[in-house]
């Protein structure tokens, strides 16, 4: 929990995205932890209890306003800012009426047409509430990421080591397979699963979800995992995709997250390999375009790295099987609450911005046969560079047996 001088801070530097998004108030709503936005933002004592509805409007100046309910009058104490109190649904209206006094239009966790839905939290009624006073709702989806997916200097020194141990973690798995299909040992794919997971424990690392193998036809569900009762075999002459992602076990720490694919042989096959390549060329054109706006002061969106990458896959003629987003926000979740690379499943409109990090994994999916996927994780420092953790990145499908 913050202290009250603390919370004055980030009062502060809230007003100072207000200004620079060129908008006039934030107006934080939760109920019950309905926003958890508002939630990790506010970062209230966690020993209150949280029963009622209250608002919360941070002006881009001037002194914050609260209108908390008459039975938990006390729960906003640690904010600074004016105290308005309802008890009924009609002195709820009319305080939020109050506190919205010289206000046109205010940023809610809300998204028009619900076009970035992990950003929609404020349900339609509180927002017919809150216009129903002549205010305009517009997205916070810009603010929401400058305070959710910015990194810490410490949290960015913690994953690019992270980075480097998922990197060797990678050789270290096809030196597993390669071993044991030379030595004429079994291996299987919930194997190669435990082998990570075991790498992870060594170097002090933790995840969301295990870790994932996929074999042949496997690897064209971008979304499978093995379990100990489900997997398939490795054999030579077998197609494989690994995917893993890790954080290191402390507070705050922030995910890494790679794919990579190899060929149980000495010589990939041109079927995998000139698709990699297509896969590749998609992975570059976005990172290129998102150095080279960067490096000319040009603002970026997410949606248009995800064009970037798209297009080359479309352009080569397997733009359907193409079936996700190019990329996702990296943060203490292995999917994070700053910009994503899409315009597809949703049109991401928010900016890319320094001290986050997202992945750029654009894939091709041949239902039955394989899957090709090249993850590799972008940071984007203060300074505008854009850096590529756990290098080197995959040039080619790696034939595991050379």
């Amino acid at each position: 929990m913050a202290t009250l001088e603390e919370n004055r801070q980030k009062i502060t530097r809230i007003q100072d995205a207000l200004r620079a998004e060129g908008i006039e108030g934030w107006l934080l709503y939760n109920f019950r932890g309905s926003n958890v936005f508002a939630t990790r933002i506010l970062d209230l004592p966690s020993h209150i209890h949280q029963t009622r509805r209250y608002f919360y409007l941070i002006p881009a100046k001037g002194e914050p306003r609260k209108l908390v309910h008459a039975i938990e009058t006390k729960n906003l104490d640690s904010l600074p800012g004016d105290k308005t109190v309802y008890l009924s649904w009609q002195s709820l209206e009319e305080g939020l009426e109050k506190i919205l006094t010289g206000m046109t239009h205010v940023a809610m966790e809300y998204s028009p047409r619900n076009a970035i839905p992990y950003v929609s939290n404020v349900d339609a009624g509180t927002l017919e509430v809150v216009k129903a006073t002549g205010v305009e709702v517009v997205s916070s989806a810009n603010l929401v990421q400058r305070f959710e997916a910015r990194w810490t200097e410490e949290q960015r020194k913690d994953n690019f080591e992270t980075a480097k141990h998922l990197r060797e973690i990678v050789d270290l798995t096809f030196g597993l397979i390669k071993t044991n299909i030379n030595g004429g040992k079994p291996i299987n794919e919930f194997d190669v699963q435990q082998f990570m997971l075991a790498e992870f424990a060594k170097r002090d690392l933790i995840t969301e979800t295990h870790p994932n193998c996929s074999v042949n036809a496997n690897s064209a569900n971008p979304h499978y995992e093995p379990t100990e009762e489900i997997h398939a075999p490795l054999h030579k002459g077998d197609f494989v995709l690994i995917d893993l992602w890790a954080k290191k076990n402390k507070p705050d720490s922030v995910y890494a997250d790679i794919t990579w694919t190899g060929y149980v042989g000495d010589n990939v096959p041109d079927e995998y390999e000139k698709v990699f390549q297509i896969v590749r060329e998609a992975r570059d054109a976005a990172l290129k375009l998102a150095r080279d706006s960067f490096a000319a002061g040009k603002e970026i969106l997410g949606a248009d790295l995800d064009d970037a990458a798209r297009s080359v896959i479309t352009k080569r003629g397997y733009g359907e099987y193409f079936i996700h987003r190019t990329g996702h926000s990296i943060g203490q979740s292995i999917h994070g609450n700053g910009a994503n690379l899409d315009n597809l499943e949703t049109r991401d409109e928010r900016k890319i911005i320094p001290e986050t990090s997202f992945s750029i994994e654009p894939g091709i999916y041949l239902t039955g046969n394989f899957g090709i996927r090249s993850e590799i994780d972008v940071y984007v420092s203060s300074a505008g560079e854009v850096i590529v953790t756990g290098e080197p990145s995959q040039e080619h499908v790696v034939p595991i047996l050379k």
